[in-house]
């Protein structure tokens, strides 16, 4: 007979025999990491708090509850759909990465994951270059390298495995892997619990339940919350690539093309990965092709020159001379972006790209976090940032709760959580949007009025100054 671990006091045989019990199998379909109690597996196992999804942002959120003094002492449930992964390090660079910002790290340092990630590699960005193939206009980015590094490229699976490094030295947190959820009844009234039921039929109680399950999330989806989404009709190809020659690779490079933007982010002295964003048909057709017609289509896509507009040139030239009248920055050090000779055998793929917004992020014993709240075009490098904003500031709230005496499913509190965090996400996702729209324009005024835009904030210090301190704020209770 299968047990579910709960705390109790006995004598040496009787918990000496229980412990015996509760280690044998459970299923096949599941892998349960244990860390305390036993129940009868017909009874329901409680939790103060259950995380459904274990990529990195629930990971990450598992990990500095745990962390933080007021929490620690709070049975924690981690639902992974996924079996179990050990991550293994290769040679070769996997093609998904995510550039994290200043912020994300200090989260991540405070949590003790990111020394296991300095152990492995990781690619600092000391400048951005982005600029407009309709036009001259351009914008950079700490191009003095007088300000720190203003974001950090990692594998997506060496986050998670750092996360992981530091959620086995947590004995609050349980985990199971090949969660496979098949109902959740959320509470009609205050102070009730929340109901999950996976499909191998275990059933699970929490105080509080978290949806880190991404954009197709079923624990939204049982919160009813309306959720506004739209589709780009476009694919984001990524891939690890080889420079043509090698140099001090520490540039992001992006390039916004009719067809959609095209980027290249830092990895080793010879390797940058790419991410390609274009409709969806030519998304497809691109990784059937050969290496070499790709290398070509990638390169046209980095270098060539497309016709410019008489109308562009001169509203250009205009905007030129009246920031010479106010002795503002008229031209910019342009550094030549790099060539690629190949693609690492293997490495391409492609993922749809789209947006989405939860109008609700919390309800009665619930909250979500990450793509499960919000969706984003990869265009700004700033979807997982958000995710971890939310931690941040979700953490900040319940200990908030446990501080006051409160509940830790008490919208009282979560509400916070939500109206913190939707004044951050809103509008930068609202101009990720805009952004998106506006480049994919090809009418002489539209390339005019985001040209002038683009030059003029690049000549305003202060402006652009904004904008990196946005990208990289820290998240608090607002």
């Amino acid at each position: 007979m299968a047990f579910i671990c709960k705390k109790f006091i006995c004598s040496r045989v009787i918990l000496s025999s229980l412990w015996h019990r509760c280690n044998i199998v459970i299923s096949n379909q599941a892998i349960i990491t244990r860390k305390h109690h036993c129940v009868s597996e017909n009874d329901h196992a409680n939790h103060d708090i259950i995380i459904a999804g274990g990529g990195m942002i629930g990971t990450t959120l598992a990990v500095a509850l745990a962390n933080n003094r007021a929490l620690e002492s709070k049975n924690i449930l981690l639902l992974e759909r996924n079996s179990k992964h050990e991550y293994q390090q290769r040679e070769q660079y996997s093609n998904r990465v995510v550039a994290l910002n200043q912020q994300t790290r200090n989260l991540l340092s405070s949590i003790g994951a990111w020394k296991h990630i300095e152990a492995v590699r990781y690619a600092p960005v000391r400048k951005m270059q982005i600029w407009d193939a309709c036009s001259d206009a351009m914008i950079t980015f700490n191009e003095d390298f007088l300000a720190n590094e203003i974001a950090y490229i990692v594998e997506n699976d060496l986050v998670l495995h750092a996360v992981d490094k530091q959620l086995k030295e947590k004995s609050s947190i349980e985990v199971i892997y090949d969660a496979q959820v098949e109902n959740i009844i959320l509470p009609a009234a205050r102070g009730e619990d929340t109901l999950i039921k996976l499909q191998n039929g275990k059933q699970f109680k929490a105080k509080l339940l978290i949806g880190a399950d991404g954009f197709n999330s079923r624990v939204r989806q049982s919160m009813k919350s309306q959720y506004l989404k739209w589709n780009y009709d476009q694919m984001g190809i990524v891939a690890t690539v080889k420079l043509s020659e090698p140099t001090e690779n520490v540039v992001a490079w992006q390039r916004f093309l009719p067809t959609g933007p095209v980027a290249l982010l830092p990895l080793t002295d010879s390797l940058s990965s790419l991410v390609w964003s274009m409709t969806t048909e030519e998304a497809k057709r691109l990784l059937k092709v050969p290496e070499e017609e790709f290398v070509d289509a990638l390169n046209d896509a980095l270098w060539k020159v497309y016709p410019k507009n008489g109308i562009v040139e001169s509203g250009m030239a205009a905007l030129q001379q009246l920031l010479e009248q106010f002795s503002l920055q008229t031209g910019v050090s342009r550094q030549l972006q790099p060539s690629i000779s190949n693609i690492v055998e293997g490495s391409r793929a492609a993922f749809p790209l789209g947006f989405g917004h939860s109008t609700s992020y919390v309800a009665k014993g619930v909250a979500l976090i990450g793509d499960a709240a919000h969706r984003v075009h990869p265009l700004a490098g700033q979807g997982v940032n958000l995710g971890f904003g939310d931690v941040v500031v979700l953490v900040q709230v319940l200990e908030e709760a446990v501080r006051s005496g409160s509940i830790l499913g008490d919208t009282i509190h979560l509400t916070k959580y939500e109206t913190s965090r939707q004044r951050y996400n809103v509008p930068t996702m609202l101009a990720i949007d805009a952004l998106h729209r506006l480049y994919k324009g090809t009418a002489a005024p539209v390339v005019l009025a985001r040209s002038l835009g683009l030059q003029l904030v690049n000549a305003l210090g202060p402006v652009k100054k904004i904008l990196m301190d946005h990208a990289a704020e820290s998240p608090r209770v607002r």
